[in-house]
């Protein structure tokens, strides 16, 4: 036999065929002149990497599939050749070639692009290009099942008609892609319908072109109304209740253990913190037990009767601001405070039990972001305003002096009391602010990070309490727990408060007039509720189980109004505190892909998790001897932390900081790429204005009447602002577009989802 460079001179120089062409002479050289093509054998890969490729072949094959075959791309360049020569082949059946992949994987394909030195383009592209289009399914599908030329090429066809074409240029910011998503998604989703389902697609596709196309919403939407008293309730139950034991079987898991752990901080702490504060604002006429001992019963009567038990009951922000100007409204008038809420409990019964009847819970579905935003932002402020406030107090009733009176027994103007105080706030706030901070950050490995961050609050709390239990020489004033399960004020009230009157008898004509406050605790029970069951109803949560608007308010409004009785507060959904409960329970799926975005499994739809944390929160009115240690200035930092990090995920709050700003360090936003600067300061002008009329209204003596101002921006947004802004501009400033959070990106979290109060 010849060497190799003998019988490559026994070769015929190729032919390019033309079979398309109606010359007598079809074919042509490839090359002008035979030329000696020069040839090397490459030795073997170094010792040296030898481990390195090893070890890269490893990760590399624990991600292809069993049975995979490849195409083996080849593009380079030849100065003997006259133009580009392209030769795409597949093989009967697949060969190994070892010495060619990284992986020992069989090529099935082979793609071979060889042309002249190219000055204004490379070969390589062209390669890119075709091993992208061999990675996507239904055209290797074509490629395998195609008998000719021209059916290549048609699966070619397709797969354009699927692409989006960007021009080859630097893109300064990659959000600008995310407005391109959309229309992938629809062109993906109708390329991989089966093709059974295809020929409904071309009907559904003429009928809106005809504008015929009308879908009726589903009968499992828990918002349709049946336009029957008492149907949306009937339905709830019909919905929810049959699933009853899956619900049980469920939480049989260890991740739902886990998730009791985290949960039951997590609403332990803002138990803590507003009942303290509750307990100054009403002279102890309301404290940690009772919110103790509300939270407990309500929370395991919603757990085994609710319609969604993920929702987490328990106090919050509005609430508290409520009750602060019900206390003040009825000092004023010489009238029972604890007295009065048994009236408004009374009514509210009356009044869920009519929204109910008549399904009012669809209204939820009229409240834009527009209003959620105001109300955020307004409870944001309350909260940051009363912490100082209370501090101010401090440093008034404990002044800065040269010398102290350190005999006195009186509580009064003790030394270096108003310094710690100011210190153990600062410090509790910093400390829970920046490890909610690092469980976003990349330090530390991503578990660790989780239970730092998610565990913030309790550390805060536990380590500047610590901190206040090891300076014995200067006083601070302590949490007010009474002995086990007592009231807070046991001189004032009992576990019964009687509605005609505890000390004094209780004025008929208020018996009645406690409807309009009634219908202002209403409007925030409804608002935090409703709103909280929307966020974690949404699609990208896939939660099957379904949700149900009526059961849920029925079932808490109802238990808060029977708990006004006992002289125990009223509850609500928890957003913040919700939706960390479900992401808590959400199960990912492995990726297969590196790099590939994170996806929902499901997530442990169940009764158990709820159930437990609630018997647990109830436990812990027997920690009396530990909740006296913690002073009130910790949970002043606390207050201050919810108020600050309130403020995420508001856009009114984003809008307001870029007024400050010049327009080329605006972000990429749809609400501000797609309207005008001066136009979107004005749309944020004026929800500034209503966040002024409902702080005066606060700060005024009609500040129970704050319900009823903020309910009026829902007709503000949907009747006025149409005239003066299109609807494209109202689509970008007033979207529901915050993106459902589930694995720890830095600089996001559950907070940015949420445009609720704490």
């Amino acid at each position: 036999h010849p060497d190799e460079s003998a019988s490559l001179g026994t070769l015929s120089p190729g032919r390019l065929q033309q079979t398309d062409s109606k010359d007598a002479e079809t074919t042509q050289p490839l090359l002008q002149e035979q030329l000696s093509i020069e040839m090397k054998t490459l030795p073997p890969s170094s010792e040296q990497e030898q481990p390195r490729r090893h070890g890269f072949k490893k990760p590399l094959l624990e991600k292809i599939l069993p049975d995979s075959e490849a195409t083996l791309v080849l593009v380079g360049s030849a100065a003997l050749l006259d133009r580009p020569t392209l030769a795409f082949v597949r093989l009967k059946d697949a060969v190994p070639m070892d010495s060619v992949l990284e992986v020992s994987v069989p090529v099935r394909f082979l793609f071979v692009v060889l042309g002249p030195d190219p000055y204004y383009t490379t070969y390589h592209e062209i390669g890119r290009a075709v091993a992208t289009i061999m990675s996507e399914r239904v055209f290797r599908h074509d490629c395998y099942l195609a008998e000719e030329r021209q059916e290549l090429v048609k699966g070619l066809e397709e797969f354009l008609d699927c692409c989006i074409v960007v021009p080859p240029c630097e893109i300064a910011n990659e959000q600008l892609f995310k407005t391109l998503l959309p229309i992938q998604k629809d062109l993906l989703r109708k390329r991989y319908l089966p093709p059974e389902k295809k020929p409904e697609l071309i009907k559904e596709l003429e009928q809106q072109l005809q504008g015929e196309a009308h879908p009726p919403k589903g009968d499992d939407d828990p918002l349709r109304r049946t336009r029957k008293p008492f149907g949306g309730l009937v339905n709830d139950i019909k919905r929810r209740y049959p699933k009853y034991l899956s619900d049980i079987k469920d939480a049989l898991n260890t991740q739902c253990l886990a998730a009791v752990i985290f949960i039951y901080f997590a609403a332990l702490s803002p138990a803590i913190t507003f009942g303290g504060l509750l307990g100054e604002k009403t002279v102890n006429m309301m404290g940690v037990s009772e919110l103790l001992v509300s939270t407990a019963i309500q929370g395991v009567l919603f757990c085994l009767l609710g319609a969604q038990p993920l929702l987490v009951v328990g106090f919050s922000g509005p609430l508290l601001v409520f009750e602060e100007a019900f206390y003040k409204f009825c000092s004023d008038l010489g009238m029972e405070y604890i007295v009065g809420r048994v009236w408004i409990g009374f009514w509210l019964i009356i009044l869920v039990v009519l929204v109910v009847a008549f399904e009012g819970s669809f209204l939820v579905c009229y409240i834009s972001r527009y209003t959620q935003e105001i109300f955020s932002f307004l409870i944001s402020l309350i909260f940051i305003f009363e912490t100082f406030k209370k501090l101010i107090k401090i440093f008034e009733d404990h002044p800065l002096k040269l010398e102290y009176n350190t005999s006195s027994t009186s509580t009064k103007e003790q030394p270096n009391t108003a310094l710690l105080s100011l210190v153990l706030m600062a410090g509790t706030f910093f400390i829970a602010f920046f490890l909610r901070k690092l469980k976003n950050s990349s330090f530390f490995p991503g578990k660790l990070r989780r239970v730092i961050g998610d565990f913030g609050v309790p550390i805060s709390i536990f380590i500047m309490s610590l901190a206040d239990f090891f300076i014995k020489d200067t006083y601070t004033q302590k949490l007010e727990v009474p002995d086990g399960i007592k009231v807070s004020n046991e001189t004032a009230r009992g576990w019964f408060i009687n509605p005609l009157g505890e000390r004094m008898e209780f004025p008929i004509w208020m018996m009645f007039a406690a409807a309009l406050p009634a219908i202002l605790v209403f409007i925030l029970i409804f608002l935090e509720t409703q709103i909280t069951t929307l966020i974690v109803s949404k699609p990208e949560r896939k939660l099957v189980k379904g949700s149900g608007f009526h059961l849920d308010l029925l079932l808490i409004v109802g238990m808060g109004g029977i708990a006004a009785l006992f002289g125990m507060p009223w509850l609500s959904a928890t957003t913040v505190r919700t939706v960390t409960h479900a992401n808590a329970l959400t199960v990912m799926a492995k990726s297969t892909v590196p790099g590939e975005k994170a996806r929902v499994q499901e997530v442990k739809e169940q009764r158990l998790t709820g159930l437990l944390v609630s018997i647990l929160v109830g436990i812990s009115i027997l920690m009396e001897p530990i909740l006296k240690m913690i002073p009130l200035a910790v949970l002043f930092g606390i207050f201050l932390y919810m108020g600050v990090t309130s403020l995420n995920g508001i856009q009114l709050y984003d809008r307001i900081l870029l007024m400050l700003k010049p327009p080329k360090y605006h972000p990429e936003e749809p609400y501000v790429r797609k309207v005008k600067t001066w136009r979107m300061h004005i749309f944020t002008l004026t929800q500034i204005l209503c966040l002024g009329v409902l702080w005066g209204v606060k700060s005024s003596p009609a500040s129970l009447s704050l319900a009823f101002i903020l309910i009026l921006t829902v007709p503000l947004r949907r009747f006025l602002l149409p005239r003066f802004f299109s609807d494209l501009e109202l689509k970008c400033l007033d979207a529901d577009d915050a993106e459902v959070t589930f694995d720890e990106s830095e600089g996001c979290d559950v907070y940015d989802e949420v445009q609720m109060p704490i």
